[in-house]
């Protein structure tokens, strides 16, 4: 039996049963990134001799008649912003190429805790900043559709992997859709969690008030459980709420939109948007229709602000959360501490890539005195009222309905050059960042051979429900746990 090709559902079962061993199926994993990954490119590095150990550890309990956790001797991959104690923890710079994380992010210790078996970390956009995995100050991934097109970002590296087979699981983080995007352009079910959902505690910052943990899957059901393991709050992230994520597989696997009111916003089909994409989406909501829901048109008017608000907020948290990255405490150092100002400099200089230079200087600009009302207070104002079309929209429907993407995944080096139309990319997943809402990407058709993905918004703390919703419709669409050719 080829392992790699199973959901993770299938696995914890099958390992249950006995019917497959966690050492084995550890194997099946890493043979498959062994043979993939030299094309796709998607990791920053396998953890081989270590998860061989811990599925031989699990598979132990299992022999003297122990049980093990929900995840149980399934493959998952982490993306190289989360800590882990000992090992590195890059974010795909070469500020922190070589630094050890001295404690493990909470998400990752609850994996571990549910019995999962780490097996690689992946590449991303340097300090989560891109959106197509071209800004890591290592290597470039392929989208394994295609590999001349990109993944998707900043989280590509984790999409890669799942679509490819390397696991049936991985982690990302979203700040203005780098869970969803990523997931649209390779195939896969990509899910923020409202903000404040999963714990934020051992990830790497970027923009603090917008970054959200969340799951990479080839099905909803396999998404669901993973995100119940992650879910719930923590005390050591002050902006973890107080609230446990109940029975969400249960939820999932009930599925039914009879009755639903579904909002489909006027402002999220554009000018610029491809037409076959358009008529996709436009095809998969329709499908709610036919599965008893209701569609209702609604409008959330400040969207057409949301690119310029994102670009001002996150660069801002971004400049103030990179100004660590200095050269004395961790990290790339160049110089000596008696010239400190040369220190900082040269540090910076040769450990930053440019589109991370670039976000720090625009929100260090946007922060500065004269500046700081003009920009980033207007900013946060208008954030309010983005989240307040929200509000009311849902006064109108239940979840709201849109694209997760204007195009088919681009090719490699098309929008390096171009950083607004590649800021664009996300125009349609920054809002529910902004907003704190949750929000899924689930496949909805393949166009010449490359993924669409539909996107379900919902209502705060009902991660449930939008999955719910996301699982009715995969039901009918025929592309549940698709593995890409890799050609």
């Amino acid at each position: 039996m080829d392992s790699w090709k199973l959901g993770a559902v299938e696995l914890a079962a099958a390992i249950a049963a006995k019917k497959l061993s966690c050492r084995q199926v550890a194997q099946d994993a890493l043979g498959r990134i062994a043979a993939v990954e030299p094309k796709v490119k998607a990791l920053m590095r396998t953890c081989g001799q270590e998860a061989l150990a811990r599925a031989g550890e699990l598979d132990g309990r299992l022999e003297r008649g122990g049980k093990l956790g929900p995840l149980g001797g399934v493959p998952v991959v982490l993306k190289d912003n989360l800590c882990w104690a000992g090992h590195v923890t890059s974010c795909s710079s070469k500020i922190l190429e070589n630094y050890r994380a001295p404690y493990t992010a909470t998400v990752v210790e609850r994996l571990l805790a549910a019995d999962a078996v780490v097996v690689a970390q992946s590449n991303m956009d340097e300090f989560a900043m891109g959106s197509s995995t071209e800004n890591s100050a290592f290597q470039v991934t392929g989208n394994p559709w295609d590999l001349s097109r990109a993944p998707g970002g900043s989280s590509g590296g984790s999409a890669a992997a799942v679509a490819a087979g390397y696991a049936p699981l991985a982690l990302g983080s979203d700040t203005g859709g780098s869970i969803r995007q990523p997931a649209g352009f390779c195939g896969l079910v990509g899910f923020k969690p409202t903000y404040g959902a999963v714990s934020r505690w051992g990830l790497v910052a970027f923009a603090s008030s917008l970054d959200q943990i969340g799951p990479f899957a080839r099905s909803v059901q396999d998404a669901a459980l993973f995100f119940q393991t992650i879910a719930g709050h923590d005390g050591r992230d002050s902006t973890s709420a107080r609230w446990q994520p109940g029975d969400v597989l249960g939820r999932v696997r009930a599925a039914d939109v009879r009755g639903k009111r579904f909002g489909v916003p006027k402002e999220y089909f554009i000018a610029g948007m491809e037409g076959p994409v358009e008529a996709a989406v436009r095809a998969a909501i329709g499908r709610f229709q036919e599965l008893g829901g209701k569609l209702v048109e609604i409008s959330l008017p400040h969207t057409g602000y949301a690119v310029a608000i994102y670009y001002i907020v996150a660069t801002a948290e971004c400049s103030s959360n990179l100004a660590r990255y200095d050269g004395v405490h961790y990290g790339h150092r160049t110089g000596s501490a008696g010239e400190l100002i040369a220190l900082y400099a040269r540090t910076r200089r040769e450990g930053f890539g440019p589109e991370v230079k670039r976000r720090i200087m625009l929100g260090t600009y946007a922060l500065s005195a004269g500046y700081y009302d003009a920009y980033y207070l207007k900013a946060l104002k208008v954030r309010a009222l983005v989240k307040r079309d929200f509000d009311r929209a849902f006064g109108q429907c239940d979840y709201v309905l849109c694209p997760t993407s204007p195009t088919v995944p681009f090719r490699l080096g098309e929008r390096l050059d171009d950083p607004l139309a590649m800021y664009l990319s996300d125009i349609f997943t920054i809002s529910t960042n902004l907003a704190g809402l949750p929000g899924v990407s689930v496949p909805c058709a393949l166009l010449g051979g490359l993924p669409v993905g539909l996107q379900v918004i919902g209502r705060d703390f009902d991660d449930a429900g939008v999955l719910a919703c996301a699982a009715a419709f995969e039901k009918t669409s025929g592309l549940a746990g698709g593995l890409a050719p890799v050609s």
